[in-house]
């Protein structure tokens, strides 16, 4: 497996981040703890939500309240949503002996519960209650002069918790925020400032409980991808209910329909649509059959399914995601680095400043001296940076969970930092700019060699062994050649990245690749495939002669050519490198429309290192995508490396900084937008903190200090910092969005009724489909609203679904208007997905239907009654809307 070279700066950091949150080979109860010779059992993580935590400065004291406890192995602090993660052994030392080691600091430390998602919605404390009602009831001092000591009562009210921590801290020999906060409140009661006191102890304590609000909040949707995964699962063969912990791999368990996946396997039995939204960001259903992929975290939606597993818990994708996401979370970028490194002197400078104001006019003798020690206190609140050390890693930690939640993880700040400065994006063309689902134009035998059914039967049994997207095209065409594979009789396999194959069967050495592999097989023949200039042309060499050609076509994605052009209206230049021919280069070309602004054909892994360092070298920060093996040095070797995850190779997942959880390409360009609008949001950030503290500053020494007012601009700067930062979790533009989102559900609707017609064996269907005019890129487009009922009846196409049973087969109606416009993907009026995405293939549909005819076996139904149909965001209930029978859109019979 490729390594890391070449990741951004700060990428060992994360990479060591993400080594302690990854599942440790745990060992035994019994095992020897090498440290101290101890026995130690099964190490395990516990999360706790801690309310104290609120800048890194508090990082170093829960470090150093935890280290020292025997037993804890590892300490991990997410400060923008107050999370602690202790790796710890349970048999040494407790949940609550960790909650109480904190507690005594006054951090506010519980564990969070499974399933929880943090502290969204939780109250304000009796300590900020009990402050706020004896300050505002001090207000009326000027009617009773002794309501004025209830504001000192305020102060003394609020201030336990920060007291706590502030002693916790001071023992420590840490300077933060509680420590700088005591001070202000002490010096404002010594100058007799009862209600500045007060005011002080209540704004700080209740913009700290807000601030943990919103942070809460914004982690609310990520804060714990395992929540959704029940702790117990059903055995399919006998019904057992277990702990998820104890599924083995290749256990086949049961997923009732509503139910959520709980561990990544195979579909052995059964049929259903799952949402996979959780991991790809698109809710669209996906049909599931034998021997369909399924995911844990994804939920079964409409039937039941048995899955046979093919990961522990532990190591199933979702889990791995959480791990990255954590890993990525705490990794620092660049920017906040430098801050970190500026505020260890920024706050004893300030501190030495305001003493210097306190201490000098004293020995001078000046007058007023009052004012003097009120502006060495204002000084003194300012000292903290916590608004410009939140500034950075709380905007990062947004638009980290942004990108999650659209189904892109992405491996660190830094990375985001980088995204947001691409110039140049360069992308591998099979499995990437293309689907990589390859089909066989045609084979041919060269010379007297070998014959056809031998010549099969050599190169699916080699191609068996590789998991090349070319390898299964080939596997597949010998079979339907009736010629089956024996992967077993070939020795000596090895793969030569951007050549092709090698394996030796019944002592034959055959050699399956490109042009390239003819010059290590010592085979100087070449054979042109007459009719075929535009497709990737494979050779097959057998003892050094050539035996064999081939050639092979594959379309590009959907999305694909949209996506480069999305690219290119942000200034961003496009180039496309690729192993194979110029003329498959050239066919991806046209079919993305001429889009690609340079195009780089025939490469090796090294000759893609190379452009890929030009291309930096020149144009400026450049991103890599792709997704396999041959792509992991190219990845590695850009700014940032995408891989196109769920179907990527380990190796390009390893080495990539970023990873896409579907095939839909478009996420690239949205990648780049989100880390652009992160950048303009950290600069937004740090001005608006830098000048906070500048105005109270200015303001103090202009006019008067005002202490409340310094500790209301420093706690408010940093509630308004959490703010701000939130709005990356949403995406600007309600129009762009809207037309986007109809866009994805155009084309979900396509992808959905091909790959029904699939699991209904009528390949036929998307065929007619796909060939209907007006047919554009995006799979259909979208068609306008019949005026009448009457209409909608009398124009109308019909394009045949054959059953999946033998009873009969099912007719969509869809308008003709819509067979117009290339729209057989079922389009509605809202360019949204309607029934004919949806309609199952069973041989009868919903009573009360819209037009819904019967003719003996025939049932058409006529989906024009979808005007108002869910588009590819909306639940499946919510598909319906609209209809006379929300069950016609659906997709329930």
């Amino acid at each position: 497996m490729m390594g890391g070279a070449g990741r951004p700066a700060g990428a060992p950091e994360a990479a060591e981040l993400e080594e302690r949150l990854l599942p440790l080979a745990a060992p035994g109860i019994g095992d020897v703890d090498g440290g101290g010779g101890r026995r130690r059992g099964k190490w395990e993580k516990t999360y706790l939500d801690v309310l104290g935590v609120c800048c890194s400065a508090e990082v170093a004291l829960v470090e150093r309240l935890l280290a020292p406890i025997d037993g804890v192995r590892a300490v991990t602090v997410v400060v923008p949503s107050r999370t602690v993660i202790v790796e710890h052994d349970p048999a040494a030392v407790s949940q609550s002996r960790i909650v109480k080691a904190l507690n005594k600091a006054g951090l506010e430390a519980s564990v969070r519960a499974y399933g929880s998602s943090g502290v969204v919605g939780r109250w304000p404390s009796p300590y900020i209650l009990a402050s706020g009602a004896l300050l505002l009831a001090s207000f009326l001092a000027p009617l009773l002069p002794p309501l004025r000591w209830l504001a000192l009562a305020a102060a003394c009210a609020g201030a336990p918790p920060m007291l706590l921590r502030a002693f916790a801290a001071a023992t420590r020999l840490a300077l933060d925020i509680n420590v700088l906060m005591v001070v202000a409140v002490a010096g404002a009661a010594a100058l007799g400032d009862y209600a500045e006191a007060g005011a002080i102890v209540f704004l700080f304590t209740t913009a700290e409980w807000l601030e943990t609000l919103a942070c809460a909040k914004a982690g609310a949707g990520m804060s714990s991808l395992m929540s959704t995964i029940p702790p117990r699962v059903v055995l399919a063969g006998t019904g057992e209910v277990v702990s998820l912990r104890d599924v083995k791999v290749g256990a086949v368990v049961a997923v009732r329909a509503g139910e959520v996946v709980p561990i990544d396997g195979v579909v052995v039995d059964g049929q259903s649509e799952v949402d996979e939204s959780s991991l790809t960001g698109e809710s669209f259903p996906v049909p599931k059959q034998p021997p369909s992929e399924v995911w844990a975290g994804t939920i079964n939606l409409d039937g039941y399914i048995a899955v046979r597993t093919t990961a522990l818990a532990e190591n199933s994708t979702v889990a791995k995601m959480e791990r990255l996401v954590e890993a990525a979370q705490n990794s620092r970028s660049k920017t906040q680095r430098l801050i970190d490194s500026c505020s260890k002197y920024y706050t004893p400078a300030v501190v030495a400043l305001a003493a210097s104001v306190a201490l000098v006019p004293l020995l001078l003798g000046a007058q007023d001296m009052k004012r003097w020690f009120q502006l060495a206190l204002v000084l003194l609140v300012s000292a903290c940076p916590c608004a410009l050390v939140l500034s950075t890693p709380v905007a990062t930690f947004c638009a980290l969970l942004r990108a999650a939640r659209m189904g892109v993880l992405i491996k660190g700040g830094d990375i985001l930092e980088s995204l947001g400065g691409i110039r140049v994006a360069a992308f591998d063309k099979t499995g990437t700019i293309t689907k990589g689902e390859f089909s066989i134009d045609g084979f041919h035998v060269v010379g007297d060699k070998a014959e056809m059914s031998q010549l099969l039967y050599w190169v699916s049994s080699i191609e068996s062994k590789s998991s090349h997207p070319m390898a299964a095209a080939l596997v597949e065409y010998a079979q339907s050649k009736s010629v089956q594979p024996n992967p077993e009789k070939v020795t000596e396999f090895r793969i030569y990245p951007g050549e092709g194959i090698y394996g030796e069967i019944n002592g034959r050495h055959v050699y399956i690749g490109n042009r390239r592999i003819m010059a290590r097989s010592s085979c100087q023949t070449v054979s042109e495939i007459d009719g075929v200039n535009v497709a990737s042309i494979g050779y097959v060499v057998c003892d050094g002669d050539l035996v064999g050609s081939f050639s092979l076509s594959d379309d590009c994605r959907t999305g694909a050519a949209e996506a480069i052009r999305e690219l290119r209206s942000m200034g961003i230049k496009s180039v496309m490198l690729t192993g194979d021919s110029r003329s498959a280069a050239m066919r991806a070309q046209e079919q993305l429309g001429g889009a690609m602004e340079e195009l780089h054909s025939e490469l090796l892994p090294a000759d893609k290192v190379g452009l890929v360092g030009d291309l930096k070298g020149r144009d400026g920060p450049t991103l890599m995508v792709g997704d396999g093996l041959n792509d992991a040095p190219a990845l590695a070797m850009a700014d940032v490396g995408v891989t196109m995850g769920l179907s990527g190779s380990a190796a390009a997942m390893e080495t990539s900084h970023a990873t896409l959880m579907s095939s839909d390409i478009l996420r690239v360009p949205a990648a780049v937008r989100l880390g652009r609008r992160a950048r303009r949001t950290i600069a937004a950030n740090l001005a608006a903190s830098v000048a906070a503290k500048a105005a109270v500053a200015a303001l103090a020494v202009a006019w008067r200090p005002v202490l409340w007012a310094a500790v209301l601009a420093d706690v408010g700067t940093c509630l308004l910092v959490v703010l701000h930062s939130m709005t990356l979790l949403r995406e600007p533009g309600t129009a762009r969005r809207g037309s986007r989102k109809e866009d994805e559900a155009c084309r979900a609707t396509a992808r959905s009724l091909a790959m029904r017609s699939q699991l209904a064996g009528a390949s036929s269907t998307a065929t007619a489909s796909a060939g209907a005019p007006g047919g554009g890129t995006n799979g259909c487009h979208c068609c306008q609203k019949p005026t009448s009922r009457s209409f909608e009846q009398a124009h109308s196409v019909v394009i045949d679904i054959p059953a999946a049973s033998s009873a009969g087969h099912q007719e969509l109606q869809v308008p003709r208007t819509a067979a117009a416009n290339g729209n057989a993907g079922g389009c509605c009026s809202t360019g949204r997905a309607c029934g004919a995405s949806t309609v199952t293939s069973g041989t009868r549909a919903p009573r009360k239907c819209c037009a819904r005819k019967e003719d003996g076996s025939r049932v058409s139904v006529n989906t024009a009654c979808c005007s108002n149909g869910g588009g590819s965001r909306d639940s499946p209930k919510k598909t319906g809307q609209g209809c006379r029978d929300a069950r016609c859109c659906s997709g329930g019979t």
